[in-house]
């Protein structure tokens, strides 16, 4: 007799479902889109700060600089672009697409010591790197505390 343990299931059920909805779409040589297929995409993007600002980096391989528009308002910045499909050639012949294409769009709030207006980006080699600088009034200051 073993011992039924949930937490495990749901682990497992967690796992399975991430799995499930990361998986990119993928067509078949017949061009039939395999079962389980998302077809939405998002960039992958990591999140840094420093004393000075905050850095995120947005993974947008294949994407042209011109089809990014970074945009900071009322306490959140968004990332939105398109990458294109290759334009369809009659004598190549797809056996599977698994990367996405199409619109996306990134949203994140703004922290409290952002500044939205000291927003800069810049694009290079499929990476677009985006610097918020923090305000300045916004830093904790440490007091020093007298005892009398």
């Amino acid at each position: 007799m073993t011992r039924w343990n949930q937490l495990r299931q749901l682990e497992a059920l967690q796992h399975g479902l991430g799995t499930l909805f990361s998986r990119p779409p993928a067509l078949r040589a017949e061009g039939h889109q395999e079962s389980l297929a998302v077809a939405e995409w998002a960039p992958l993007v990591d999140i840094s700060e420093d004393d000075t600002e905050y850095l995120i980096k947005a993974e947008l391989p294949e994407v042209k600089k011109e089809d990014v528009k970074v945009t900071a308002e009322a306490g959140t910045l968004t990332i939105m672009g398109e990458r294109k499909f290759e334009k369809e050639e009659k004598s190549k012949k797809y056996h599977r697409v698994e990367r996405a294409y199409g619109s996306f769009g990134r949203s994140f709030s703004l922290p409290d010591d952002a500044s939205p207006g000291k927003v800069s980006a810049e694009f290079k080699d499929g990476v677009l790197t985006v610097h918020m600088v923090k305000d300045e009034k916004a830093k904790p200051q440490q007091v020093e505390v007298k005892v009398s």
